[in-house]
């Protein structure tokens, strides 16, 4: 398997060892494969998460990674449970939020951490990770990559716009990272991000990233579309194609369900779930230009607060126009959050993050609007303890302590903060820690 830059007209191809290890292709462009790979039937007879990385991941990595170390990779990252639970009307909650640092993201950092580690193991090289999150993903990059001798992590996010427990999540002490807050916006963070991949000045410290702008993050999270879809068959016998309602702000999760459908996965449609960072619904209904990125704005569902996301450029190269044939979206307003929210919890007393809400909201739209009787599959991103405040306000219920959380209970560790400007992001990563 080969590997080329969305902005390589032509093609020049990379292995995925180098696509991995870089992050960002040298032109600046997202790496898309030169032809997607079929998954192996044998995925069919997965009875574990970890246990589809070979049938659904090996096919990606053409043998640059023997089948026993790939094996051990994902076993060794994906050890905590995936459930798919039903609601009710055939509406489903995959529970992605079981991980470490009780997000979506904990699948695809961990995953893609010993995949690094692996490649880099027995070289000698050292490569530092550079990551703008605007929320989850930066806990669960430093978690999964935390200790690793061959990596180190900075993590960039917009000071005073993640929640309370997400900065303490972020600055909590762990070997080899480093976080810095941004006197920004996420889209600050992202632009610092792209302009360092291309600073000479910061060449020699071997940069890569660990968004879902490196295919070592994206790839990971096909594997819980298939999971979900097992397990819709297993659990609950039901074999229709499922429509996959996602939250959506990067669109990193949206383009790996993508590529699980262009691996075979059988999916009725996606339902693309935003807040009020609305460009992607607006491009679909033929409202925006492809160029016309807006500002962020912040919401309550604030993981999803990107107002240019990064994975449209994929996402646009693997299905152009026809993007607006298999996504339906919809943006989901704070106040639509909130009544979602309480509405999920008095129907089936199931309580739900806000950026969860975002997207059962999102599925009932879809299905009045489209009449769509097939099973919808949400992908709750989040455990709602990480919005306490958000929901228990909304609910008027109080939530139970989180072990995971109460651990980061304290003094308030403190990131040094940052001008939103490449000069000042040079000097914290030239600095040693």
């Amino acid at each position: 398997m080969h590997f080329y830059s969305t902005r390589d007209p032509n093609r020049c191809p990379v292995p995925f060892r180098e696509a991995l290890l870089s992050g960002l292709a040298p032109d600046g462009g997202l790496y898309l494969p030169e032809r997607v790979p079929r998954a192996e039937a044998a995925w069919r007879e997965a009875q574990t998460l970890a246990a589809l990385a070979l049938p659904v991941l090996g096919p990606w990595l053409g043998g640059e990674l023997g089948a026993a170390q790939l094996r051990a990779v994902a076993e060794d990252a994906l050890t905590f449970p995936v459930p798919l639970r039903a609601l009710g009307d055939g509406v489903y909650v995959l529970e992605l939020f079981h991980g470490p640092t009780l997000s979506f993201k904990d699948v695809g950092a961990r995953t893609m951490a010993r995949l690094m580690n692996a490649f880099l193991a027995g070289r000698g090289e050292r490569v530092t990770i550079l990551v703008a999150t605007s929320g989850d993903t930066g806990s669960a990059v430093a978690d999964g990559f935390a200790g690793l001798g061959n990596l180190r992590v900075v993590l960039l996010y917009p000071k005073g716009k993640v929640s309370a427990v997400q900065e303490r999540q972020l600055v909590h002490p762990r070997p080899g990272v480093r976080a810095l807050a941004v006197a920004g916006d996420f889209d600050d963070c992202q632009r610092l991000v792209k302009a360092a991949f291309v600073d000479p000045e910061l060449r020699a410290l071997g940069l890569s990233s660990a968004n879902s702008i490196n295919l070592g993050r994206l790839l990971p999270q096909m594997l819980y579309y298939f999971w979900a879809v097992l397990s819709l068959a297993s659990r609950y016998g039901e074999t229709t194609p499922p429509v996959f309602c996602v939250p959506s702000g990067n669109l990193g999760n949206l383009t790996a369900g993508v590529l699980a459908a262009e691996m075979g996965l059988g999916v009725g449609r996606f339902v693309a779930a935003h807040n009020a960072n609305d460009f992607f619904p607006g491009y679909l209904q033929l409202l925006y230009d492809p160029s016309a990125f807006k500002r962020t704005v912040a919401t309550l569902s604030n993981a999803m607060d990107v107002g240019a996301p990064s994975n449209f450029e994929r996402l646009h190269a693997l299905l152009g126009e026809g993007a607006r044939e298999r996504i339906w979206g919809t943006s989901v307003s704070d106040a639509a959050t909130l009544e979602r929210l309480r509405a999920t919890y008095e129907a089936y007393g199931y309580v739900a993050c806000p950026h969860t809400a975002v997207g059962l909201e999102a599925a009932a739209r879809y299905r009045a609007a489209s009449g769509d009787e097939r099973p919808v599959i949400v992908l709750a991103t989040a455990h709602p303890a990480k919005f306490v405040d958000t929901v228990e306000g909304a609910l008027g219920v109080a939530l139970p302590k989180v072990p995971a959380l109460e651990a980061l209970q304290g003094p308030d560790a403190q990131a040094p903060v940052i001008a939103p400007q490449l000069g000042a992001l040079r000097r914290a990563l030239l600095s040693p820690f």
